[in-house]
């Protein structure tokens, strides 16, 4: 193990040798943390380290099988979340636990509202209103609005105050986020930031490397249930050897090499999904999927992803669209027209919508055959040869088949044996959402090559997941999907995970900058555009063209080389002044986007016609500087 430890007097909580099993399943394996006061402390691993166990033994939402907690001195033994509460120790998870029909207010101190005697409201506010100044965020939160009309990133806050309003000192911020916009996270940080210089000792758990690198002080690491590494000083630390600790190898030895791009262009369209809606998660989803690609659906928790995927399957009623199968329309009312055309569907909650408890193994995996067979009988013979093929892909024991439950296997073996359930049909096009969610590397890396082996024979993958890691080291392509609508469908290798994340900001979010692109363009006329750049390539996020004759050669959503837009010398110069083309049709400004923690926010871009006065530069990038600085507050 990796080991790196604070003075003695910085520790505010040590647990070491934590365990902890759920039947079959060890979660974690002796596993430690110590955490100073006055630090950030990042708890990181791949899906299934045990990252979010440990969060919650601390929260006293789990107790321990084995192990020792010392809190402030003290031996710490948690029988409920009330008893962490009272100790100071709290967790902000990606799913909030608040009430969403009271108000904010009653939602800060609801764990006071059932105590006895009577409470003062106006002292409550007034508490409640010195929290938010507290944490420089006064302006951005009414407390008399319910919890239900709150964004995401505010029910957070929410969460964050209930805490404060208890006096914890220690809070653990699971996985937090997930669901965030850009600007978001930013707001997340200056609060967890103030939180720090208070002296109180944060735990964030996250996958997302830039953002450990952005705001943590230390990390620990885990895998497999072990920390394999701890208390290590993040500024030490590269991105590569984070990973190598997280995953025991370079990340990139278990991901797919992708095909060659022409062969991938030349391949025929099997699943074309045009316009399809489902209210009220799925607005106007439309994508393309060739035979033997992988593609991946991107985009934040609630974007409408999953509910995307179940409408094609039928799991969901639709209220418009096309979908398409070998160029012939569908009529897919419920799972059994999908089944029968040739869709499988691997779904996201493998116990509740995957597993039937009362069966085999054998009948659980011959479960998709029973929906497709017709006839008398079970018509198990017509698909021996398969399951032997299958089994031995799994490295499966022919006699664990009799075996009275699958829950009695890893959830790795479950989720193979849920994906070969489907592969027995022999489907045109596989759908798998979240599939790697809550497996170990090891079944990861398994997973991986099913999903090669299978795309090589010619069917069609589309593979929603929240590891934006994960999507762009397995797709060809990714589609993002953002406030129930597709805007964009771009090459996988031209996205990084940064720029993946900004696709997928919801259109709230993006909608201040193209705000910004509109005053231009309305001011000056010609074309604005907001992009990430590349060496070569760019991904347009937001544009608003006024003068067709200067549009710059690319859309939102649209991703492009360079030397193929309108603009090339001007993108490739990236100049402090206006650019004129070779040709003299057009003179674009480039003014770089950054966060306040310097991220790069990619570039807003105004084009105008070569022959005319240009406007001041300084005006431009004043303005642009100045409005972005007013958006980011």
């Amino acid at each position: 193990m990796v080991e790196s430890n604070p003075s003695p007097l910085d520790v505010v909580l040590r647990a070491s040798d934590i365990s902890k099993s759920f039947g079959r399943t060890q979660a974690l394996k002796q596993a430690r943390l110590e955490l100073a006061s006055g630090e950030i402390h990042g708890l990181l691993g791949a899906n299934g380290a045990g990252k979010s166990t440990l969060s919650r033994v601390l929260a006293g939402y789990i107790q321990p099988d084995k192990g020792e907690i010392v809190y402030r001195g003290q031996q710490l033994r948690l029988r409920s979340t009330r008893a962490a509460l009272d100790a100071g120790i709290a967790l902000v998870s990606q799913e909030t636990s608040l009430a969403p029909d009271l108000s904010v207010l009653e939602n800060v101190f609801l764990p006071e509202l059932g105590r006895r005697g009577r409470l003062s409201f106006p002292k409550l506010r007034q508490r409640a209103m010195d929290l938010l100044d507290r944490l420089g965020q006064k302006e951005i939160l009414s407390l008399d609005k319910t919890v239900r009309q709150l964004s995401a990133a505010q029910r957070q806050l929410v969460e964050i105050m209930k805490a404060l309003a208890l006096n914890a000192l220690l809070i653990v911020f699971d996985e937090p986020t997930t669901s965030l916009s850009p600007k978001e996270v930013e707001r997340l940080f200056d609060i967890m930031a103030k939180l720090r210089e208070s002296g109180a000792a944060l735990v964030f758990v996250s996958h997302r490397l830039e953002e450990v690198f952005t705001i943590t002080d230390r990390v620990t690491v885990m895998r497999e249930g072990q920390s394999v590494a701890t208390s290590l000083d993040t500024a030490s630390l590269t991105q590569g050897e984070l990973i190598r600790l997280m995953v025991g190898q370079e990340l990139s030895t278990i991901y797919s090499t992708p095909r060659d791009p022409k062969t991938a262009a030349a391949a025929r369209i099997v699943l074309d999904v045009e316009k399809i809606s489902s209210a009220p998660a799925v607005r106007d989803v439309s994508f393309s999927v060739r035979e033997g690609e992988i593609l991946g659906i991107g985009g934040l928790v609630g974007a409408g992803r999953s509910e995307t995927l179940e409408a094609i399957f039928g799991l969901r009623k639709r209220q418009g669209g096309i979908i398409r199968l070998d160029g012939k329309a569908l009529t897919i009312r419920e799972p059994r027209d999908a089944i029968a055309a040739g869709i499988g569907f691997v779904a996201e909650d493998r116990r509740i919508q995957s597993i039937v408890p009362d069966m085999t193994v054998k009948e659980n995996l011959l479960l998709a055959h029973l929906g497709a067979h017709r006839g008398f009988g079970l018509g198990y013979r017509q698909r021996e040869a398969k399951v032997k093929e299958l089994l031995a892909s799994l490295d499966l024991p022919p006699n664990r088949l009799i075996d009275s439950s699958l829950l009695n296997f890893s959830g790795g073996m479950q989720q193979k044996i849920i994906i070969a359930r489907w592969l027995l049909l022999e489907p045109k096009v596989l759908i798998l959402d979240e599939p790697t969610k809550g497996v170990d590397i090891r079944t990861r890396s398994s997973i991986y090559s099913i999903l090669r082996s299978i795309t090589a024979k010619g069917i069609s993958v589309v593979v929603v997941s929240s590891d934006f890691d994960e999507l762009l080291g397995i797709a060809e392509r990714i589609v993002v999907i953002s406030d129930g609508l597709s805007i964009a469908d771009v090459p996988a290798k031209s996205l990084t995970e940064e720029k993946l994340t900004l696709l997928a900001a919801p259109r709230t979010s993006t909608a201040q900058n193209t705000e910004i692109l509109r005053g231009l363009t309305r001011d000056h006329g010609g074309a604005s555009f907001w992009a990430l750049l590349g060496e070569n390539d760019l991904i347009c996020l937001s544009s608003v063209v006024q003068n067709n004759s200067v549009a710059p050669g690319f859309a939102a959503g649209e991703a492009v080389g360079i030397s193929d837009t309108q603009i090339p010398k001007a993108l490739r110069d990236r100049a402090t002044s206006f650019v004129c083309e070779e040709d003299g049709s057009r003179a674009t400004i480039l003014v770089p986007v950054t966060s306040r923690r310097g991220h790069d926010f990619g570039w807003i871009g105004l084009s105008m016609p070569g022959g005319r006065d240009l406007p001041s530069v300084e005006q431009i990038r004043s303005r642009i500087s100045s409005q972005i600085a007013f958006h980011n507050e």
